[in-house]
């Protein structure tokens, strides 16, 4: 069954075309890998994933239903999360009052129902000894924790990952894989944008491939990155 199905999505900025007639299913429990040049496109697509912008043309459907037209924050009541490039936690808020914010405003949820769940995400993904420290003191792997806590507390069935392992340590980023795998062995569907390949092939079973706005492959992620094609336009190597 998809959970997410994407056809002739479109976006220019000008006569940039930032997503070209992209189609794409997404299943329940997958996760997805995706890939590209710098102007890929890539973050473009989870902006209009997301409800960040509005596309051209095309529609997004989820879970059936036809969201192309709704907002960001109806996007997230049925169960779309996103992380961000650059973490921006609330922080004068604690790391627990973080998940809070996320939980009852994304999420829906009371705040005292909510206690327990961010409780537990935040043990999941190891900032539990965190939880009432202010967010602006956290360093940046703990930010980045936040930044995926913070979407967790929303109770997502789609997670979208945007170049989350970005500026961490070899060390920090495995720990980080570790807690990405757990939460897809839980149950949640992931679609990961991410220029560090390893870390993103230890996670997904499928990976595409964008430039310039369009998909140019798709498949088993390690076939994938050995396709001269891909290596010529993603990594430099002449075909």
């Amino acid at each position: 069954m998809n959970l997410l199905e994407i056809r002739n999505l479109s976006r220019s900025f000008g006569s940039v075309k930032a997503a070209d007639a992209i189609d794409l299913d997404v299943a329940q429990g997958e996760a997805l890998g995706i890939v590209g040049p710098n102007g890929a496109g890539k973050t473009t697509l989870f902006n209009l994933i997301a409800g960040d912008l509005a596309p051209d043309a095309g529609t997004i459907r989820f879970k059936g239903a036809d969201i192309t037209a709704l907002g960001p924050h109806r996007r997230s009541a049925a169960g779309i999360a996103r992380t961000y490039q650059i973490p921006h936690p609330f922080e004068n808020l604690t790391v627990f009052e973080n998940l809070l914010v996320g939980a009852v405003y994304g999420g829906g949820q009371s705040e005292r129902a909510a206690i327990e769940p961010c409780a537990g995400i935040l043990r999941r993904t190891g900032l539990f000894a965190q939880a009432n420290r202010p967010a602006g003191t956290l360093t940046l792997l703990e930010r980045k924790r936040l930044e995926l806590a913070r979407a967790l507390a929303t109770g997502p069935e789609l997670l979208l990952l945007d170049e989350i392992a970005g500026g961490l340590t070899e060390g920090e980023c495995q720990a980080l894989v570790e807690t990405i795998q757990g939460i897809r062995a839980g149950g949640v569907t992931i679609v990961w944008i991410e220029h560090i390949v390893h870390a993103l092939l230890a996670v997904v079973g499928r990976l595409i491939v964008l430039d310039f706005g369009r998909k140019i492959a798709e498949g088993e992620p390690h076939a994938v990155m050995r396709s001269p094609e891909v290596q010529e336009i993603y990594m430099g190597i002449a075909a």
